[in-house]
């Protein structure tokens, strides 16, 4: 039932002020040009995607539509010692140097604004402040509304629109002061979350696993044989998906494989970076609300079994903001102890109802 379980949602208006304008004038240098002419050439007017809409919407969202048993708490900026964890100290010094100054900082059109790195660092707080709460016990789960996202921002890059990769940020802290020696990320973004398994690539104390959509997708990485190197050989785990695959194909997924092998590393924490554009309207995958809910009882059940029901997600990508919104709505109405409806092929309800009002047209009798 609805609020059986508490649900922190860990958000900050502090993040709405990461907002690149490409209209606005940039720093500049050889990447401005670049890119510049990469946005001359599609030949429309082209708006930085991830913009501080995306958290208006599910905030007004979940303010319309309040959930028992989830309560919000606002986020702290992290530190540079917690940074530092996962990005090295020349990759934090160049950002730095950008606070209060609009940049590109990839020509995959990742950039900052004035407010940006500011932004970042709270996000980034948000993401280690609700590891902190499921493993405290301050909450049977967590919710870190993070933007700018995090899950394609690597050591010394900043790219696919992140700039700190807040959940690998999250977990090189549960491991260095919460006492969580082995931590599970599941990433299920539609892109792959490259900068994570580049982290965790030769760690053998982080399971990092990822569906996400197959090359050449964006960022066109996730190959089934990058399994890990060295002492993290095994412990990566990606299972690249064609572009249709809906609900039932990601349960498959999820059961099939992250099942056994939650079982096999016994994770001391859980971590979710979850996007929202698998989602149908978003055009990158093709699952419904009901697969959100399903994925994340799994989850909940999983974290449960293993390491003592923590569970605490990250906000990533998700650029519809209607399927974004209630996208959240969904993982967070689970997280709070909602039913879970069974899953079926997307129309099988709608047919079964169609049938059930025709079925009498096709009698003699009728």
């Amino acid at each position: 039932m609805i609020g059986d379980r508490s649900v922190l949602v860990v958000h900050d208006d502090r993040m709405l002020e990461h907002k690149p304008n490409a209209g606005e004038p940039f720093l500049p240098g050889r990447l401005d040009r670049r890119v510049r002419e990469i946005l001359n050439g599609l030949g429309i007017k082209w708006d930085y995607p991830e913009h501080p809409g995306r958290l208006s919407a599910i905030m007004d969202y979940l303010n319309a539509n309040p959930i028992e048993g989830v309560r919000f708490t606002g986020a702290r900026p992290a530190t540079d010692e917690e940074l530092c964890r996962v990005h090295t100290r020349s990759y934090l010094s160049d950002l730095y140097r950008l606070r209060g100054q609009s940049a590109w900082l990839d020509v995959d059109t990742t950039a900052v604004s004035p407010g940006s790195v500011d932004a970042a660092e709270v996000a980034a707080g948000a993401a280690i402040m609700a590891a902190e709460a499921v493993v405290n016990g301050e909450a049977e789960s967590a919710f870190a509304l993070c933007r700018p996202p995090g899950h394609h921002a690597e050591p010394v890059r900043a790219r696919g629109f992140c700039l700190f990769n807040n959940v690998a940020i999250a977990a090189a802290h549960a491991r260095q002061k919460l006492g969580c020696e082995r931590v599970m990320i599941l990433d299920w973004d539609a892109h792959h979350g490259n900068g994570t398994q580049s982290i965790f690539y030769a760690s053998s104390d982080v399971l990092f696993v990822d569906t996400h959509r197959a090359a050449p997708f964006y960022p066109g990485t996730g190959l089934l044989e990058e399994v890990g190197a060295g002492l993290g050989e095994g412990t990566t785990v990606n299972i690249p998906l064609p572009g249709d695959t809906g609900n039932l194909g990601m349960m498959k997924a999820l059961e099939d494989i992250l099942v056994p092998a939650t079982q096999w590393f016994q994770p001391d924490l859980i971590l979710v970076s979850a996007g929202f554009d698998p989602h149908r309207l978003d055009l990158c995958l093709n699952l419904t609300y009901d697969g959100f809910r399903n994925m994340t009882r799994l989850m909940q059940d999983l974290a449960e079994t293993h390491c003592n029901g923590r569970l605490a997600f990250v906000l990533e990508g998700g650029y519809h903001l209607e399927s974004l919104s209630q996208g959240v709505h969904a993982v967070l109405e689970t997280l709070a102890g909602a039913d879970v409806p069974p899953l079926s092929e997307a129309g099988f309800s709608e047919i079964e109802a169609a049938a059930a009002f025709h079925l009498n047209a096709f009698r003699d009798d009728y």
